[in-house]
C-alpha cells in the first residue's frame, strides 16, 4: 500500500518467530486487565490473513480465555479465512483503501474485488461486527467520487455500525521516509502522493 506506514511487516521472512502457547501466556497475564478496560485482542500487521492457521488458532485460545477479538485486515486475503477463524472474532476492521477499482490499484497494486467479495460474506454470516476504516489520502483517495463509492460499498454491508474516516496527510512521507530508511524499494516520487 503506498500510504501504509509499517514497512517493517512486508516482508515475513524477516520477521521474529513467536510460538502460540506463549502468546496464550501474555493473553493469560492481561486477561483481567482486558475484562476491567473493555479491551482484547486485535491481530493486525501487516495483514494477519497472511497466516490464517496461525491466526486461527489464536483467536480460538483467546475466546476460550473470554477475550475480545478482532483483525484489522485489507480483506484482500479474505478467502483465507475459514468459518471456524470467523466464528472466534468479534470484530473485523476491515480497511478499505478506495471504492474505485482503478484507485485501489494505485494504492495497493491489488484488486478491490476480493475485498469486496470478503465484506459480502461477512455481511452474509451477520456474526461479526465490522468497522470500515477508510484513510483520505489527498490526491489519491479525497476524491468526491471515491468517498461516494465507498459509501456505497459500506451501504451493502449490513453489520457495519461504524465507519472510521481516518485523514493523514503525512502518512504517504511518513511511509517513504521509513521504506527508505530500511533500504527498501519505494514507488515513492519526491514530492507528496
Amino acid at each position: 500500500c503506498l500510504y501504509c506506514h509499517n514497512p517493517d511487516t512486508m516482508f515475513a521472512a524477516k520477521g521474529q518467530p513467536v510460538r502460540l502457547n506463549d502468546l496464550v501466556g501474555r493473553l493469560k497475564r492481561y486477561r483481567m486487565i482486558f475484562r476491567t478496560t473493555g479491551g482484547g485482542l486485535t491481530v493486525s500487521g501487516g495483514e494477519p490473513l497472511m497466516q490464517p492457521a496461525f491466526v486461527g488458532r489464536l483467536l480460538h485460545e483467546a475466546k476460550q480465555l473470554g477475550i475480545h477479538t478482532a483483525i484489522d485486515t485489507s480483506g484482500f486475503l479474505g478467502a483465507n479465512a475459514s468459518d471456524a477463524l470467523l466464528d472466534d472474532l468479534d470484530l473485523v476492521l476491515l480497511d478499505i483503501k478506495s471504492g474505485i477499482p482503478e484507485v485501489y490499484r494505485k494504492a495497493t497494486g491489488r484488486d478491490l474485488q476480493p475485498t469486496l467479495d470478503f465484506a459480502q460474506r461477512l455481511s452474509e454470516r451477520g456474526t461479526e461486527e465490522v468497522w470500515i476504516r477508510f484513510v483520505l489520502v489527498p490526491g489519491l483517495t479525497d476524491a468526491v467520487e471515491n468517498v461516494e463509492a465507498v459509501a456505497g460499498i459500506v451501504e451493502q454491508i449490513s453489520v457495519v455500525p461504524r465507519v472510521e474516516v481516518l485523514t493523514s496527510a503525512s502518512s504517504p512521507m511518513m511511509t517513504c521516509m521509513r521504506l527508505r530508511a530500511a533500504g527498501l524499494p519505494t514507488r515513492c516520487s519526491t514530492s507528496p502522493i
